[in-house]
């Protein structure tokens, strides 16, 4: 979706993503999960930031060949956690949002070269330009409220009990075939697929306000 050709600045920024910002993601599900309550995480070496409890090898391949990946999901114990369905939505969204961190620290730079006119080499900028999508794509990504995604615990906890107990058991037992139709099926005009829509109606817009101008790199 993002990468892709396999440049010097992709495999850069591949590998910030795999050795920070994953580890980042997952550590941040960990540290909220303990936060509220719950040692699950800490008990299985995840509150953590080294890059090797949480590397996922078919993951960090796919981050680079597709533009998409992921990290060993955190282990977390809902009933462990205080605050019932909105700790479980906390420790969810927790996730998401060190990737919404981390796309801004990385525009920062990249937004004071554009509006500075420094002259800066194109394999900064690039590195930079990718490590703002990629973080932004996975912010997005897993926000979408499909099981076994993030959001989807965000979305649960958003729905009154009866709502929740009605559709959670369907959409656990079938999200992750849901999820794989969203991603692969192009059944919108243009032979769009739902989550290709959803993430360019949101990752564009976000990357413009961060960085000041549409998404490109330098060649």
């Amino acid at each position: 979706m993002l990468l892709f050709n396999p440049t010097v600045e992709a495999f850069i920024a591949v590998a910030i993503i795999v050795l920070v910002a994953f580890p980042i993601h997952e550590f941040a599900h960990a540290m909220a999960a303990f936060q509220l309550g719950d040692s699950t995480a800490r008990l299985f070496g995840r509150l953590t930031l080294d890059p090797r409890a949480h590397l996922d090898p078919m993951g960090a391949i796919l981050l680079l060949v597709a533009g998409f990946g992921w990290a060993k999901p955190t282990p977390v114990n809902p009933y462990n956690l205080r605050g019932g369905r909105s700790g479980e939505a906390i420790v969810a969204f927790a996730g998401p949002a060190s990737n919404l961190v981390l796309a801004t620290a990385a525009a920062i730079p990249l937004r004071f070269i554009f509006a500075s006119g420094m002259d800066v080499p194109a394999v900064v900028v690039n590195t930079l330009v990718i490590l703002v999508s990629l973080n932004l794509l996975l912010m997005v990504f897993n926000l979408i409220p499909i099981p076994p995604l993030d959001g989807s615990k965000v979305l649960f906890a958003l729905m009154n009990r009866q709502t929740e107990m009605r559709w959670r058991p369907v959409l656990e037992q079938y999200g992750f075939l849901i999820l794989i139709a969203a991603v692969f099926l192009p059944i919108l005009p243009g032979r769009e697929t739902l989550v290709g829509a959803v993430v360019g109606q949101v990752l564009d817009p976000v990357y413009q306000l961060l960085v000041g101008q549409p998404r490109f790199l330098v060649r």
